[in-house]
Order: structure tokens, then C-alpha cells, then sequence
């Protein structure tokens, strides 16, 4: 019997592949924050699911800006968490580790998914789960060289992702690896910050990938 190779929700094509990280953020200040994010260039959204009401915020922010990027949560550890986040209407599903049963609700549910991985056997599991992209983490630890190591046994037209360390003062070296895809976290947002902070972080990142990527 061959065995069923899961179905991949691919990636989709985006100007830039930057996951705005809001961890911390409420229901209240969401939705100024996330269309400072929109205006300033970010399609994808994230909100882990250890900041204060996550689902209250995931489903306001999919019903205001559901059209105008991909919207999900972060931080997602169980299968009933991922399938309440697809029932407030995300459709983006991180976590910081490879679990093949949140992976294949993901997939049920038509989530894209970049689960978390450090190294290539974490990576080629992710793969072989169906997962949408790779979120190497925390990046950091790794380096843009210790990733680009990595890039070597991984298949041509998978989509990478470095998070955690990663800011618009450092970016450039992650691509200059063979990243594409970010995930920004503290150097964009941190609780507390104003609607007005966050679009001054969100213009400095996008234009760092811009340059970096031009």
C-alpha cells in the first residue's frame, strides 16, 4: 500500500513575504494596528495565541481585513486550536514545531501553514506533512548561514522563512542567504505601541526588504 501524501495548501504569491508577529496585542487595538500594517505593505498577519483574547482579535481583523491579506494566528499547539482559529475565518497557521496533526487539520481547513523547524530532519518532516513553508526558528541561533546550510538538501521551490532576531537592521543579510520570507516580531510591534509606531516600524521593514530583495 503507497502511503497518502498529504495535500499542500501552497504559499501564496505575495509582493512581500513579511508575517507581521503581534504578540501582546488586544481585541481593542488590533484592527488600528493591523491597518497601519496594510498600508505600510504587510499582507500577512499574524496573532499567537498567548497574546490577551486571540481569537476575539482573529475573527475582527478576518471580518475588517480578511480580503486584504492572510490572516491567522501564531503560537497554534493543539488541533482544536487550529480549528477554532479556521472557524473565526483565519486562514494562516504558525507554530514553532512540526506536529502532523495540526498540520493535516491546517490542511483540512485550507490554512496555508509554516510550522516551526531547526534542522533538516525537522524541515523534511514539515515537508513531507504538507506544510506551506518553513519558519526556521529562532533564526537567530541559526544565522542567515547556518539557514543557507540548510538550503542545500531542501527541494528548489520551497518557500523559507527566518524568524525570531530578524528586524529591518539585519534583513538584508538573510537574503543575501537565499531567505525570502520573514517573520517580524519585537522590531515591529511591541505591546503598547500606538497605531502610529507601528506604521513608522512597518515602513522601516518594508523598505529594508525592498532594498534588500530590489
Amino acid at each position: 500500500m503507497t502511503q497518502q501524501i498529504p495535500l499542500q495548501i501552497p504559499w501564496p504569491k505575495l509582493k512581500r513575504s513579511l508575517v507581521a508577529i503581534l504578540r501582546g496585542v488586544t481585541p481593542d487595538e488590533a484592527e488600528g494596528i493591523v491597518a497601519a500594517l496594510i498600508e505600510s505593505g504587510f499582507e500577512l498577519i499574524e496573532v499567537p495565541l498567548n497574546s490577551p483574547e486571540p481569537f476575539v482579535s482573529i475573527e475582527r481583523l478576518c471580518k475588517r481585513f480578511g480580503t486584504d491579506g492572510l490572516i491567522g494566528a501564531g503560537t497554534v499547539l493543539s488541533t482544536a486550536d487550529c480549528a477554532r482559529v479556521a472557524d473565526v475565518g483565519g486562514r494562516l497557521m504558525v507554530s514553532p514545531n512540526v506536529d502532523a496533526d495540526v498540520l493535516a487539520m491546517a490542511q483540512a481547513r485550507g490554512m496555508v501553514t509554516m510550522p516551526g523547524v531547526f534542522s533538516p530532519t525537522e524541515a523534511l518532516l514539515a515537508l513531507r506533512c504538507g506544510a506551506s513553508a518553513l519558519k526556521f526558528f529562532p533564526a537567530s541561533v541559526l544565522g542567515p548561514s547556518g539557514i543557507a546550510a540548510q538550503l542545500a538538501v531542501l527541494p528548489e521551490d520551497v518557500v523559507v522563512g527566518a524568524v525570531g532576531g530578524v528586524s529591518d537592521k539585519n534583513l538584508a543579510a538573510y537574503v543575501a542567504a537565499g531567505i525570502r520570507a520573514f517573520g517580524l516580531g519585537s522590531s515591529l510591534y511591541r505591546p503598547g505601541m500606538t497605531a502610529e509606531e507601528v506604521r513608522a516600524t512597518a515602513r522601516a521593514s518594508v523598505r529594508a526588504y525592498d532594498l534588500a530583495t530590489g
